[in-house]
C-alpha cells in the first residue's frame, strides 16, 4: 500500500466501521437475560417519596383549613368588635407647688 489515497480510504473505512460498531453496541439490540435486580435502596427511596408526598398533602390541607378559619374568625371578630377607645390626655390630678 504505497498509494496515499488508498491509505486514506482504508483509514476512513476503519473509522466508519468503528463508529458503526459503537452505535450498534450502544443500541443494545439484544434482550437482557433477566430484568434488573431490584435495588433495595431504590425501593426505600420510593417509600420515602410516598411518605413525603402524603405529608406535603396533609400540610397543604391543614394550611388551607387554617386560612379558612382565620378569615372566618376575622370576619366574626370584626362584627363583634366594639368601637376603638379614644385616648385622651388629662391634666394631672394633683398639683404640687414649691415654695
Amino acid at each position: 500500500m504505497t498509494d496515499h489515497v488508498l491509505r486514506l480510504y482504508a483509514l476512513a473505512l476503519a473509522v466508519l466501521g468503528f463508529f458503526v460498531a459503537w452505535a450498534a453496541i450502544a443500541a443494545e439490540p439484544w434482550e437482557p437475560a433477566s430484568g434488573p435486580d431490584p435495588d433495595p435502596l431504590t425501593a426505600e427511596l420510593d417509600l420515602y417519596e410516598q411518605r413525603l408526598s402524603r405529608a406535603a398533602r396533609l400540610a397543604q390541607l391543614l394550611a388551607e383549613r387554617r386560612a379558612e378559619r382565620a378569615t372566618a374568625s376575622g370576619v366574626q371578630a370584626r362584627a363583634l368588635a366594639a368601637a376603638a377607645p379614644r385616648i385622651v390626655t388629662l391634666p394631672p390630678l394633683t398639683v404640687t407647688r414649691t415654695s
